[in-house]
């Protein structure tokens, strides 16, 4: 929380046009420093000089005396991966665990959010476009829409600037709430898992999001399906992704069951509390834990 009687940090960064990089870099102190901070916009070397954090700006990469510029001959190093570092990349690697709570937690928002705005601020390509006339919304373009058009004033550029790093506060910080309940998410499903007598399915006493019992369950070899309450008082089950890039699931439900609801459902599949069946065959819906795990049974037998 700021406090107005601690001294405010001085961030520096380069003036003119904006990008996510120097702006999530800014974000992430921001988060580091409790907002006592003043962000300097600036390329005159006087100024550069007053930062006790400067990024984006300066020339120098060096992290005991946080100066974080990769423009420099040379840059500022590589992920393992390949991707260089960016000014934001190179504050969250020495900042991100202290910021996020955890290294594990660090290293997965750096997978997912980081690594990428790095890679686009260095001109490099993590991803390409499938249609011609359908193009990716990155984080980059996101945080680059806030800048003037030529159209407009320039005076404003600053105020533009401090919204688009509050943007960029915001997400990090859900990022870093959602990397932290993953971890413990998924150390609930692996206990679910270890408790579960059919290894092929997975039952869990608390409703998650599809995605976070996927990024789990996809790990381990066995699990074919998973029941869950939904959370609007029906229970699910779903079948298990074979990766996190596919649509496909490990196992389909059977196919006499597509696109069926309530009566027809609970028919054909022998179920009373049937209450639906996804076309796609990849999720089933009952009214009770117990009608879900019968038909997700009747499921593994076909």
């Amino acid at each position: 929380m700021f406090n107005i009687f601690q001294k405010r940090k001085i961030i520096v960064t380069h003036d003119g046009g904006f990008h996510a990089d120097d702006v999530f870099g800014c974000a992430a102190l921001s988060l580091l420093l409790d907002g006592n901070i003043k962000i300097l916009r600036s390329r005159d070397p006087e100024i550069i000089k007053k930062g006790e954090y400067v990024l984006d700006i300066g020339g120098i990469y060096d992290e005991e005396k946080n100066l974080f510029d990769h423009h420099q001959k040379g840059g500022a190093g590589r992920r393992p991966n390949g991707i260089e570092y960016a000014s934001f990349g190179l504050v969250w690697k020495k900042f991100g665990a202290q910021i996020s709570g955890s290294r594990e937690a660090a290293d997965t928002i750096d997978k997912i959010l980081v690594s990428a705005i790095d890679a686009n601020d260095n001109g490099m390509n993590v991803a390409n476009n499938i249609f011609s006339d359908a193009f990716i919304f990155r984080a980059s373009d996101l945080i680059g829409s806030f800048n003037p058009t030529g159209l407009e004033d320039e005076k404003n550029i600053y105020d533009q600037f401090m919204k688009a790093v509050s943007l960029a506060k915001d997400i990090l910080g859900r990022q870093i709430k959602i990397a932290s309940d993953r971890i413990k998410i998924e150390k609930m499903i692996r206990e679910a898992y270890d408790k579960s007598q059919d290894k092929r399915m997975v039952v869990m006493d608390r409703a998650f999001r599809r995605v976070e019992l996927m990024e789990s369950l996809q790990k381990l070899p066995e699990p074919i399906f998973v029941v869950y309450p939904n959370g609007d008082g029906r229970w699910r089950s779903t079948g298990v992704l074979v990766d996190l890039a596919s649509p496909a699931v490990r196992k389909n439900f059977p196919a006499a069951w597509a696109g069926l609801r309530d009566e027809e459902l609970a028919k054909v599949s022998g179920v009373a509390d049937a209450q639906f069946c996804h076309r796609a065959l990849f999720t089933i819906a009952a009214k009770t834990k117990e009608g879900a795990i019968k038909m997700t049974q009747l499921a593994l037998k076909a």
